[in-house]
């Protein structure tokens, strides 16, 4: 799919199921959700290509009006959906292909939201901000630290998200929730100590969030967030469901925070594979999404 041929859905059918009358258009959204169901290199749990659907049927039953901000956010930003882009079996020509979209939404002055599928689509999405900005963060939440270069021969594994995207070598990372690095991972991460901050999640419960944010202060920032990121008791649908992980309320201060010292230019939540009679699974990855976009244009015009 080329970056000119975008198909959307109805305002009905797309995210939060906004009314016809109250719609708007690609050239009035400010924010563009891309669903991109990409499950080529999963290796435990599977279902990631359902993801991006579930998480748009459960968003029409996500409350429009937010208690925290104390309005109904979805009005500020104005939500185009893209219909189901076809994925390639291939990795690197699917994420040729997310690049592609993701640099037109964003050459168009939009939001880009992408919904996956498994996390190795960030090493496409990432592509066209780490060619528009000089001093990109990645603000990562995950159970793994995804630092390895390739996994069972796939360079772009999923397991190898971050690393892929620390390729380009003006990029930096953050990443919250991490409980999981392989000994092949820590010498990377012990040599690149200026451009990767891990925040572990053993240490939550003593985490300085002023200190997580200030790697963020006055940047660009790309928010990147594997659901299994969450305590596996909160989300069991994905692949890697993990103990030990974060609740819902440690994200949101960290969102919060952050949303506050720096400018949110994009994201894409991933890795959620539906489970049957667990919609509440669905229904979080949902609110995340929503919550995502109403802090990255909270406060601005």
């Amino acid at each position: 799919m080329a970056a000119d041929e975008f198909s959307f859905f109805s305002s009905i059918e797309g995210f939060l199921a906004i009314p016809e009358e109250d719609g708007c258009t690609y050239e009035q959204a400010k924010a563009v959700v891309v669903p991109f169901g990409l499950e080529a290199s999963v290796s435990y749990g599977h279902g990631t290509a359902e993801g991006p659907a579930a998480i748009i049927h459960a968003s029409y039953q996500v409350e429009l009006f937010d208690e925290e901000l104390w309005r109904e956010p979805v009005w500020d930003i104005g939500i185009a959906t893209l219909k189901d882009v076809p994925v390639k079996k291939s990795i690197d020509e699917a994420l040729s292909d997310l690049e592609r979209i993701t640099k037109k939404i964003l050459d168009d002055g939009k939001f880009p939201m992408i919904l996956g599928g498994e996390h190795s689509i960030t090493a496409g999405s990432i592509r066209p901000f780490a060619e528009k900005y000089p001093d990109l963060v990645i603000l990562h939440f995950d159970a793994h630290a995804d630092l390895r270069d390739g996994y069972e021969g796939e360079h772009y594994s999923h397991a190898a998200a971050m690393r892929r995207c620390l390729d380009h070598k003006n990029v930096s990372l953050v990443s919250c929730g991490i409980r999981n690095i392989s000994a092949g991972e820590v010498p990377f991460l012990e040599e690149n100590r200026n451009r990767i901050h891990i925040f572990w999640a053993k240490d939550k419960h003593e985490w300085d969030i002023e200190e997580i944010v200030s790697k963020l202060r006055g940047k660009p920032v790309y928010v990147t967030f594997d659901v299994d990121g969450f305590d596996a008791s909160l989300m069991p649908a994905t692949g890697t469901p993990e103990p030990g992980g974060l609740m819902w309320d440690d994200a949101m201060r960290i969102l919060r925070a952050a949303s506050k010292v720096s400018n949110f230019v994009g994201a894409d939540v991933n890795e959620l594979a539906p489970l049957k009679e667990m919609h509440y699974c669905d229904f979080l990855t949902a609110k995340l999404v929503y919550k995502v976009l109403s802090y990255a244009f909270d406060g601005k015009e």
